[in-house]
């Protein structure tokens, strides 16, 4: 997967940019708050439809316009594709190849990418939320089916919790019969959350594990465990996540209504990460914690390689300068000359600059570039 070119309008301090003739591996060089980081989060959001730092669209969109518009030229293994996408107070419109999508879910998958930024360790060291939203990214890359239903079950649950707020008092005759209602569809579509969610930590699990072991010269062995709210975290048979799903929530149905929300479900789930046994999240050193977020990045290339036949692009937002040099040539030799890179940093210096010779280097300056 190679992306050839990209073309902004109105994106943050981006008035208009138009880029050609991308490189395999690209450098980003400027001092901060020029649009570097605007520059790679662009390519994310063509490839994702929302950005990996903000959730308001809006901020997206240069102060004082009404809408923004990315495109781009990808070479996929089975040809060239053309994406646009524009954003604006209205919502979303995606195109591939000028065909405008029905739903988003249609046209996230187009571009596959992996963004390293230094808020990354987060996933590691921060709240659950934040690993959460790690998984559903990665797996709605490889996986559209998997939006629809978080999608839906997102859905379901702001209903269920408004008429859990609401109960308190009420009859409860008729605050179980619509919870039943809502139960029905809320474990319809968490089980097939929780089911993709384990059988992807599986496989992140057996790339992850084995880079780890490389980076830390076979010295430690990394794993990843999913925590879940209601069942076992091996248990993947559907019928049995729905029969644990159901109980769990009729066991928590008074203390849901004294609290007025919702307390099981892949909403509460969490990803724990160990170190020969150790957790990682509270026992890990601060260089164990950033190894097992760069051993999570390589393998999330390998695996989406695995499931697509081809390598996403990868995106390093000012990360080489954050590792040590040994952690840096490990990087660098994962994605020379099989996946294409795009480099952000304050100056050349800071990086392994042998190894990034060929490097195509673009000078960012207040949201102008130049080659």
């Amino acid at each position: 997967m190679f992306v050839n070119n990209i073309a902004l309008q109105q994106y943050r301090n981006y008035e208009q940019l138009e880029l050609n003739e991308f490189g395999p591996v690209n450098l980003l060089i400027g001092q901060n708050a020029q649009g570097k980081t605007n520059l790679v989060e662009a390519i994310f959001v063509l490839a994702l439809t929302k950005s990996h730092r903000t959730s308001r669209d809006k901020e997206l969109i240069s102060f004082g316009a009404a809408s923004t518009h990315l495109a781009a030229d990808v070479d996929k293994k089975y040809g060239k594709i053309r994406l646009d996408l524009s954003l604006s107070t209205q919502g979303k419109k995606a195109k591939i190849n000028g065909l405008e999508q029905r739903k988003l879910s249609d046209f996230i998958g187009s571009l596959n990418v992996v963004m390293f930024a230094p808020e990354d360790l987060e996933i590691v060291k921060g709240t659950p939320g934040v690993r959460r939203r790690f998984l559903d990214m990665e797996i709605g890359q490889v996986a559209p089916g998997y939006l629809y239903h978080l999608q839906q079950y997102q859905k379901v649950l702001v209903q269920r919790n408004n008429l859990l707020k609401q109960a308190w008092g009420k009859d409860m005759a008729s605050v179980q019969l619509m919870l039943e209602v809502w139960n029905e569809q809320l474990v319809e579509h968490g089980v097939k959350i929780v089911k993709k969610r384990k059988q992807f930590i599986t496989k992140l699990q057996k790339w992850a594990q084995a880079i780890h072991e490389g980076i830390a010269g076979g010295t430690e062995e990394l794993k990843l465990t999913y925590v879940p709210s209601f069942s076992e975290p091996e248990e993947e048979d559907e019928a049995v996540l729905l029969e644990r799903f159901m109980i769990k929530l009729s066991q928590m149905r008074e203390q849901e209504i004294r609290r007025g929300m919702t307390l099981a479900g892949p909403h509460r789930d969490d990803l724990a990460f160990a170190i020969n046994g150790r957790e990682v999240h509270t026992y890990g050193s601060q260089g164990q914690q950033r190894t097992t977020a760069l051993s999570l990045k390589l393998a999330e290339i390998e695996l989406i390689h695995e499931e697509i036949g081809e390598y996403p692009v990868l995106l390093l937002d000012d990360v080489l300068s954050e590792l040590d040099p040994y952690r840096q040539t490990q990087l660098i030799e994962t994605f020379q000359s099989k996946v294409q890179t795009f480099i952000t940093a304050t100056g050349i210096e800071s990086l392994n600059a042998e190894r990034l010779k060929d490097a195509s280097i673009y000078h960012v300056h207040d949201g102008h570039v130049e080659h």
